[in-house]
């Protein structure tokens, strides 16, 4: 069975970091551009950072661009998410997928182009 699992969410402080962390079980990872999203009440889902498979070329939304940091360790299944900095706008449920279609760039990915997701994992920004 493909899966994505998601963990490393939590409850922080303005200021704080956190590293979240999406394993792959059932396929592997090696070939796909990964990417997380997130997705705050009330609002659509959005991307947040994305990484390539080939280059390992990344993007960052201008939000958490130079505090968020994407990184993949195709050895493990697993991609990550480093985010320093955080504040209340980054409260959200994190969401991880895989471009299983091909569809996706560095310069270019929507959500529909993502085959695999995992469940998510909720993280608060509150003092």
């Amino acid at each position: 069975q493909v899966r994505l699992v998601e963990s490393g969410g939590g409850l922080v402080q303005p200021g704080r970091s956190l590293r979240l962390s999406c394993a792959a079980s059932g396929f592997s990872l090696d070939y796909y551009a990964l990417a997380w999203f997130r997705q705050a009440p009330g609002k659509e889902r959005e991307g947040v950072s994305y990484i390539s498979s080939s280059d390992g070329s990344t993007y960052y939304a201008d939000s958490v661009k130079g505090r968020f940091t994407i990184s993949r360790d195709n050895a493990k299944h697993t991609v990550y998410l480093q985010m320093n900095n955080l504040n209340p706008e980054d409260t959200a449920v994190y969401y991880c997928a895989a471009d299983t279609k091909g569809y996706s760039s560095v310069e270019r990915f929507l959500m529909d182009d993502f085959g695999s997701w995992g469940q998510g994992t909720q993280v608060t920004v509150s003092s």
